[in-house]
């Protein structure tokens, strides 16, 4: 941990959860986060939907709800921010509190519920910015919809001028209801009717899935995926389960479970699903990533891009540097010049 981040996380540590990342918000609005200009090493270059990137690694959705903050996060070091999850109505969220550390795990637990300010919120930032880095923007249905792929087809359809590519996000434990969107019929459903919507204004459109996923419900993800062609599947969400190794007081708050105890879980249900994916499309690694060897597991599992976000509550901005660093080193050592030479080496 950076020595400046070490000194901030004292203090920020003895908040409230979502009282501190409201603070992180604004010290990245602020600008007094000092940017990362150093280049990546060339290793870490990926081409991705026809796009060329420094580097695989980016910041998860969750952490910029509202697009407030996505140029000063690409400052930080990232390869690619997704936004998000926006729905097309503002909504309050689930009561507070409803994020947790658990600081001896090294995990977050969280029940957010999609709270955000809403779609013309959202889109009016990104419109006011300009286009720069690789920023992508993660749709979700509001609570209280009585059609929720009404809600993605609305968020994707207006956004999509504005995103280098969309997230349909069905796989939040948080909104009651919401993983019944991953069943064969019903995710086919939907992620058609977004294709359908967003015809005008292609982008590349990918689906966040569970990790909670059994080999039956990755069979039938994967299929309607292969199907329609999608250009991509995030593996994965946080988790309902709870390892018995937690050890933290926090343990048995209800929501999804994210950060350190994720790591393994998600990188085997990214490793069965690349199996079912046949190199078709990309796929995203997100889950646990807090070092550039969680990072390279996911790679050599099957994923071009990865994503972060609950490790950087206890490693800040600095963190990106370091895994990046890492990753480049571990490819070196095993020969690799490229990540794109790295993926699904373990399959």
């Amino acid at each position: 941990m950076a020595a400046w981040y070490a000194f901030a996380d004292l203090f920020l540590s003895r908040l409230d959860a979502e009282a501190a990342h409201g603070l992180a918000l604004g010290a990245l609005k602020s600008g007094l986060l000092p940017a990362d200009r150093r280049p990546d090493p060339p290793s870490l270059a990926v081409q991705v939907w026809g796009r060329t990137l420094p580097n695989p690694v980016g910041l998860a959705a969750g952490f910029d709800k509202n697009a407030e903050v996505p140029d000063a996060m690409l400052a930080v070091g990232f390869g690619s921010v997704e936004i998000g999850s926006v729905t097309p109505r503002p909504q309050e969220g689930n009561p507070r509190p409803r994020l947790f550390r658990l600081p001896e795990d090294r995990g977050v637990i969280n029940r957010m519920g999609f709270p955000g300010q809403g779609l013309e919120a959202v889109r009016a930032r990104l419109a006011a910015r300009a286009r720069r880095g690789f920023v992508g923007v993660n749709v979700g249905a509001n609570k209280d919809t009585t059609d929720r792929a009404a809600d993605y087809v609305a968020g994707c359809a207006a956004l999509a001028s504005y995103a280098d590519y969309l997230v349909c996000n069905v796989s939040s434990p948080n909104t009651p209801g919401l993983r019944n969107l991953q069943g064969r019929a019903q995710l086919g459903d939907l992620l058609k009717r977004v294709q359908d919507a967003i015809a005008r204004h292609p982008v590349p459109l990918v689906v966040k899935i569970a990790p909670d996923a059994t080999d039956d419900d990755l069979d039938d993800i994967v299929a309607v995926c292969r199907e329609l062609a999608m250009d991509g599947i995030i593996v994965g969400n946080t988790t309902l389960s709870r390892p018995d190794t937690l050890r933290s007081a926090r343990r048995g708050e209800a929501g999804g479970l994210s950060g350190a105890p994720l790591a393994a879980l998600s990188t085997e249900v990214l490793r069965r699903t690349a199996m079912r994916v046949e190199r078709q499309f990309p796929l995203v690694g997100c889950g646990g990533i807090g070092s550039g060897a969680d990072a390279y597991a996911k790679i050599r599992a099957g994923a071009t891009l990865v994503q972060l976000y609950s490790m950087m509550v206890y490693e800040g901005p600095p963190l990106v540097r370091r895994i990046k660093e890492e990753l480049a080193a571990l490819l070196a050592r095993d020969g690799f010049g490229s990540v794109r030479e790295a993926v699904g080496a373990d399959l």
